[in-house]
């Protein structure tokens, strides 16, 4: 799986899910029209965005998704058309919200993520665990291997839709 696209940078540290998706749009239970209030919690958010229109990848600093354990935040970024988010460290609950999703959560070092905020166009080769900014040298990160095959297999649920076959297998023989 490839995802390449250009970059949305956000610099702030600690951007939490309520900048992400604020609280007043928690009125729903799917993902529909989330993309819509992306960054709105966020004081240059809007801006950020008008900035980078297109951009497909985030490229932000630490502890991105950090606050309450809201999926919702993944929704909004995917449903604004990003595809993965690159950045130092990441909240627990909103990494296993991204991998649900099939949003790619990619950990790099700091000085990795502040070069990456400068690229124009990155290449993510999800399987090889590479990527490539800008056509340079490929950078390797680690995704946690059965989360992995989530993000391959288009969400937790698809993947676990996948596995109904060999569950049904499993059964009958027991």
């Amino acid at each position: 799986m490839i995802v390449e696209g250009s970059v949305l940078p956000v610099r702030r540290a600690n951007v939490d899910t309520d900048q992400i998706i604020p609280a007043r749009y928690l009125t729903r239970i799917d993902a529909d029209g989330m993309g819509e209030h992306l960054f709105e919690g966020m004081p240059d958010g809007p801006h950020l965005l008008a900035q980078h229109p297109g951009a497909s990848i985030v490229v932000a600093a630490e502890n991105f998704g950090c606050g309450s354990s809201r999926e919702h935040a993944a929704w909004a970024l995917l449903g604004r058309g990003f595809k993965a988010v690159i950045a130092p460290s990441f909240a627990r609950i909103f990494e296993e919200n991204a991998y649900t999703n099939a949003l790619v959560p990619i950990v790099v070092p700091a000085a990795v993520a502040e070069e990456l905020m400068s690229a124009q166009h990155i290449v993510i080769d999800v399987a090889a665990e590479t990527l490539r900014a800008d056509g340079g040298e490929p950078v390797s990160f680690s995704l946690d291997p059965l989360r992995k095959q989530f993000v391959l297999g288009g969400g937790f649920l698809q993947f676990l839709n996948a596995k109904i076959p060999e569950i049904r297998s499993w059964e009958a023989a027991r």
